[in-house]
């Protein structure tokens, strides 16, 4: 079975995922494997240089994230253009990654743009790990080192997490009071289940 995870930007879905992965779940990191992809695909690396400029890129081929996030968050239509070359490719490589692991009772497929990517329409089951928007924008800015205005630009750009909600099979709360281990741990019975 196939399972998506997905939340708005700072939800914690990479924490949450840690502990499907001690119960021996394999996680497929989408936007990890994006970041190695945006590197290692030489047609990726073209099509990227094609659509912002020479300067997503170093001399040296290294991925320049912070021009890439400037140009893409703040043109919404680039952003669409940006993430309809990324989201094909690691959907590729998450279905080849996927097909390596069936000797697992699921696979999680760790991504916050399933519903947005269509990518959900390839997936059995999916879980939205929500978390408060204030909270949200503190992780954001903790883990990118970044101001509060140009956190709510990124998640502006996300669906509202109650339409990712709306649309899941289950919710996992992750706002730093509801304890995340007993969400987990019933939810991975309940997919052992199914």
């Amino acid at each position: 079975m196939l399972v998506g995870m997905t939340g708005n930007m700072g939800s914690g879905k990479s924490f949450v995922c840690q502990f499907f992965s001690v119960l021996g779940i394999p996680i497929y990191h989408s936007d990890e494997r994006a970041k190695q992809l945006l590197v290692e695909d030489p047609e990726l690396v073209e099509a990227v240089k094609q659509l912002l400029g020479p300067e997503a890129y170093s001399s040296l081929g290294v991925l320049n994230r912070e021009y890439i996030a400037n140009k893409v968050f703040a043109n919404k239509e680039l952003l669409l253009q940006y993430n309809g070359i990324i989201h094909p490719a690691v959907r590729r490589d998450a279905e080849k990654w996927h097909r390596n692991h069936v000797a697992a009772p699921y696979t999680i497929q760790d991504a916050a743009l399933i519903f947005e990517s269509g990518n959900y329409k390839h997936l059995d089951f999916i879980i939205c790990v929500t978390a408060p928007l204030k909270t949200r924008i503190a992780r954001i800015k903790n883990r990118d080192g970044i101001d509060e205005a140009t956190a709510m630009r990124r998640i502006e750009n996300q669906w509202p997490e109650e339409k990712k909600v709306e649309k899941s099979n289950a919710v996992i709360i992750n706002d730093g009071v509801a304890p995340v281990i007993p969400q987990v741990w019933n939810l991975h019975h309940q997919l052992l289940a199914l």
